[in-house]
């Protein structure tokens, strides 16, 4: 081939010359002009012809595959939840009035029953004070009208007038001591106090914004989150559970230890909670969590990253590498998918154990290539 080139440029040479003794140079010009086009049109033919009979090396496309094997898939309903405590108490005076004694510090643990302040109570005491003298007073009447009464000297009428006035003056201090008792701000659950709002000398009242103390027993903490009405079916009392804190990246496992039976007519939800097992002193009331409730399991899966399978039309594929006359070769499998969960996929047919996936540069290669395994 390559001496039939040589042969037909020499006499495309010798042309050239035989056309160079023509005297008129524009004829000559438009004349070598046509000898170049044909020119060029034939070498550009022979070269296609050359190529066409020679070698052509293919280069092996770099790939990296995944080993097929059977594994463990869970998929997960996600919501997003926040912390609380099985225990924890705002707790606000029942009496309002000025705040004249705090007992307690925050960080401090009480016990259920302690007194951890008081509101003023000066006008409830004074009136003790004047109340006791009298009662003193009729006790001792009514025990000496007693003993009288009970020797048949003198008269029932003085004997019930003691005793009414000794009860109506047991019953007033015990009125008052009430009154007393509630000025008293006293601990409903055993805990840590998590806040004081409470100041001494300020005004407080039931029901105000910031409570006076906050108690928060973090010995059972718990994860809670709504779910949508649509996994009222699916979400059961004892699923598997994975709960996720973000703001200190950790995640533990659990099961839900309640499932609300109703569903708000508000918001189309229900309540989901899981317990935190171990210590809770890490997690605080109102943290942000994810509880992850597994609705699927497959314990002998196949999985793949989802960004490994490819698609055409309603056909789902993946390459896998096969030796092919001693060399690495992509052939095309068509798969089935089914569930999916953070990146990865389920395939419920077309592969089996040991079957090399590409994973990464599948988007470069087709039926046939040859690969180079990474």
């Amino acid at each position: 081939m390559n001496n039939k080139i040589k042969v037909f440029l020499t006499a495309c040479g010798i042309a050239i010359l035989s056309a160079c003794g023509n005297s008129d140079p524009a004829a000559q010009l438009e004349k070598l002009k046509a000898q170049r086009a044909e020119l060029d049109a034939k070498i550009t033919e022979l070269e296609a012809q050359v190529n066409a009979n020679s070698p052509v090396e293919v280069r092996a496309k770099e790939v990296l595959v995944t080993t097929v094997a059977p594994q463990e898939f869970k998929h997960y309903i996600d919501v997003q939840g926040v912390v609380d405590a099985e225990s924890q108490a705002a707790i606000q005076p029942q009496m309002p009035g000025v705040i004249t004694k705090i007992y307690v510090s925050e960080g401090q643990s009480v016990s259920k029953g302690q007194i951890l302040g008081e509101v003023d109570n000066s006008v409830m005491t004074a009136q003790i004070n004047a109340l006791q003298p009298q009662l003193t007073m009729a006790i001792d009447v009514f025990n000496r009208q007693k003993r009288l009464w009970d020797q048949k000297i003198g008269s029932e009428l003085q004997f019930l007038q003691a005793k009414t006035t000794k009860e109506a003056l047991e019953k007033q201090v015990a009125a008052v001591q009430e009154q007393i008792n509630l000025t008293k701000l006293v601990a409903p659950i055993s805990g840590v106090i998590d806040h004081i709002g409470a100041k001494i000398g300020q005004y407080s009242a039931p029901g105000m914004p910031d409570p006076a103390f906050r108690i928060i027993n973090n010995s059972k903490m718990k994860v809670k989150a709504e779910f949508a009405e649509g996994y009222a079916s699916t979400v059961k009392n004892g699923d598997e559970t994975e709960l996720y804190f973000p703001d200190i990246n950790e995640r533990i496992a659990g099961k839900t230890s309640y499932v609300a039976k109703f569903i708000s007519p508000l918001t189309r939800t229900f309540t989901v909670e899981s317990a935190i097992q171990g210590d809770g002193a890490k997690y605080r009331p109102n943290m942000v969590a994810v509880l992850k409730v597994v609705d699927y399991k497959n314990p002998t899966a196949v999985i793949l990253p989802i960004n490994s399978l490819l698609s055409s039309g309603n056909e789902t594929y993946v390459y896998v590498v096969a030796k092919e006359n001693n060399k690495e070769v992509a052939k095309k499998r068509v798969i089935v998918s089914g569930k999916t969960y953070d990146g990865w996929a389920e395939i419920t047919s077309g592969l089996q154990a040991g079957d090399r996936v590409v994973t990464t540069g599948q988007f470069e290669i087709v039926e046939g290539s040859a690969v180079s395994i990474k």
